[in-house]
């Protein structure tokens, strides 16, 4: 699908007020046009990549327990950031099994990859309704808050999404996540944990330079629909992780002293110079409760891998303050 005039400016404020300050960047939902949409699909499939194979572990022993509160029930399943949502269908069968009459709700910044959602959902769950949005996170809980009637929703936010953002920013769309949701609705977040650095390297900097490529795509996306001039040969990827921030943070790093234009508009960059493109923060135990009980859900369990790699946590939604 065409991008619309108005996400077309909203591309090119943010890469021109990233590109303009102190300390360069461009900001991570950006990667994922019709080509970092593929390169993210190959790279969930990298031996190096752990999140997806742990996660789905998670969900395939545990996708029982989590539909159970939605057993014979209407349930609106709505799935923020969803990819390629295969992780998603594991649930939604599960949902099926326990007699919930299911929705399917998939949430993403990249049309094409809810063209890919609903392709699967289509082939694969053909009893499945659907309705998707193409929404940032913070439109995607307006649209929820929206949503009236008498089905319960069940939150998905999979993967290592949250990561993106940092812990203020965490903690407020947990807030408006809560604001947006009435008792008895359920949410799913994925955590990737802290774990050894030399792990986390290999995931965000793999051998076959899949990760390096869609770090790097995000300069062709400029150079196609804002009349860039990089010449993405001219960087390279670097990722690093940070023990104080306990985050993974990837960066584009100019090769030499060069310019390039953006809509005519010129970025002057020196040798080894960075431009900040991803920051994915890593957690403890701890920190997911924290997160839980500062937004107002309860806590209903923590469900980890067996290399205790990753977490899903699942929260509820309980009584108001002062509801008897």
């Amino acid at each position: 699908m065409p991008r619309t005039d108005l996400q077309r400016r909203a591309f090119a404020r943010d890469v021109h007020d990233g590109l303009a300050s102190a300390q360069k960047s461009l900001p991570s939902v950006y990667f994922y046009d019709e080509r970092g949409s593929e390169l993210f699909r190959q790279i969930m499939e990298l031996p190096e990549y752990y999140l997806t194979r742990a996660e789905r572990q998670i969900l395939e022993r545990h996708g029982s327990r989590l539909a159970a509160p939605f057993r014979a029930a209407p349930c609106d399943v709505v799935d923020l950031g969803a990819g390629d949502g295969t992780k998603a269908r594991l649930l939604l069968e599960e949902l099926r099994a326990v007699g919930a009459d299911v929705r399917y709700c998939p949430i993403d910044v990249s049309e094409t990859a809810l063209l890919t959602v609903l392709g699967a959902c289509a082939r694969d769950l053909p009893w499945l309704a659907t309705e998707s949005v193409v929404a940032e996170y913070a439109a995607g809980i307006r649209w929820v808050a929206a949503q009236g009637g008498a089905r319960r929703r069940l939150v998905l936010l999979l993967g290592s999404n949250i990561g993106n953002l940092d812990d203020g920013a965490a903690r407020a769309f947990f807030r408006d996540l809560r604001g947006a949701l009435r008792e008895g609705d359920h949410v799913l977040v994925g955590f990737d944990l802290v774990k050894d650095a030399a792990v986390l390297q290999r995931a965000y900097d793999d051998g076959a330079g899949i990760t390096a490529e869609f770090n790097l795509n995000l300069l062709r996306r400029i150079n196609g629909e804002l009349g860039g001039t990089f010449e993405p040969e001219n960087f390279r990827h670097f990722a690093a992780f940070s023990p104080a921030r306990r985050a993974m943070e990837s960066y584009l790093l100019s090769r030499r002293r060069q310019t390039a234009l953006v809509e005519g508009r010129a970025y002057d960059f020196d040798a080894w110079e960075p431009i900040h493109t991803e920051i994915s923060r890593k957690y403890r135990e701890r920190d997911v409760t924290a997160f839980a009980l500062e937004a107002g859900f309860v806590e209903v369990a923590h469900f980890l891998d067996e290399e205790r790699l990753f977490v899903d946590a699942f929260w509820r939604v309980g009584p108001a303050a002062g509801t008897p």
